[in-house]
């Protein structure tokens, strides 16, 4: 109409009229095809349209432009023809199709809508009274964790009770057996005294004899000499401790294959657990030299067990006479 009215006044008014009806279509169009970009079907029809508009937009402006230059008659045979054509009726049927198929959609959106409000609203109601139920349930749960605790809390108390009394007596007890134990300790510190003190005065007698005095393991290994020893080999303690009594001493005439004979006979007296009195022997010094001695073995005995030996050696002064 307002193209109409333009052609007929050619007034500027009447042609801005026209312009915004155009922009405003423009405008329309795009919204249209941002709002259905993702329904392909509607974005079809809107592209279909969005041609036929831009068709029909072309011949206006064709119409405005002839009007502008002051051709009236054939702007007027320019707008009979666009008023006449196919184009229009066609561009009508398709708005009003596109208009049916969004109401069609709109309603069933609607539904869709109302059903799910409707699911909601009963989810939402099923959920109040699962949260009810559940309520009750952590109300009787509580109530029953509550009773538990108070007969825990009894159960406890007594066993407190049971357990000061049990910890009573038995400190009483703790303290007799350490009354007891105080006096064994006491008891068994002076027995270690006297013991010490016992071998002290072994050591002493043995150390104060003039004899040579020796001290052997089961297996025939010197464990300790006292001062005569080293006084006559010239040996310290040190070279002759754990050193076998065969590498010093040896019974009979002297002879360097008698530390490994198989029939020593100080190794077969200690098997036996029987003394060998007044043997004829030697003992080597460090020089090597042998010197004669009376040699005597008494095996030291652990209830019927043999656990070592002492050895006593008498020197045998020279130009003695004495033999083998």
């Amino acid at each position: 109409m307002s193209t109409q009215t333009y052609i007929a006044s050619g007034t500027v008014t009447e042609l801005a009229v026209c312009n915004r009806a155009r922009s405003a279509v423009l405008e329309h169009l795009d919204l249209i095809m941002v709002l259905t970009r993702n329904e392909p079907e509607q974005n079809a029809q809107i592209t279909e349209i969005e041609t036929l508009v831009n068709l029909r937009l072309v011949q206006l402006q064709g119409i405005l432009t002839a009007r502008q230059e002051g051709r009236i008659e054939q702007a007027q045979s320019m707008l009979v023809a666009v008023i006449g054509g196919t184009d229009g009726p066609d561009l009508q049927r398709k708005i009003k199709k596109l208009k049916e198929d969004e109401l069609d959609l709109l309603s069933t959106r609607d539904t869709a809508s109302y059903l799910q409000a409707q699911t909601t609203r009963w989810t939402v109601w099923l959920g109040v009274v699962l949260d009810g139920l559940l309520l009750l349930g952590v109300v009787w749960l509580i109530r029953d964790d509550l009773a538990a605790r108070r007969q825990v809390a009894l159960a406890l108390q007594e066993a407190n009770a049971q357990l000061e009394k049990q910890v009573q007596q038995r400190t009483t007890e703790l303290v007799v057996a350490n009354r007891d134990l105080a006096a064994k300790n006491l008891e068994r510190e002076w027995s270690n005294l006297a013991l010490e003190h016992q071998l002290r005065y072994n050591h002493n007698i043995v150390d104060s004899i003039t004899d040579l005095v020796m001290v052997i393991t089961k297996v025939a290994n010197i464990s300790r000499v006292n001062p005569a020893v080293q006084h006559l080999t010239g040996l310290d303690t040190t070279d002759l401790i754990n050193q076998p009594l065969a590498s010093i001493v040896q019974l009979g005439v002297p002879d360097p294959d008698t530390a490994t004979q198989q029939h020593n006979p100080i190794t077969q007296a200690m098997k036996e657990g029987r003394d060998l009195r007044d043997q004829f022997a030697f003992i080597l010094g460090r020089n090597g030299q042998p010197a004669p001695v009376r040699f005597s073995l008494f095996p030291l005995r652990d209830q019927e067990k043999v656990i070592g030996g002492i050895v006593t050696l008498q020197i045998i002064p020279p130009g003695s006479g004495a033999k083998v």
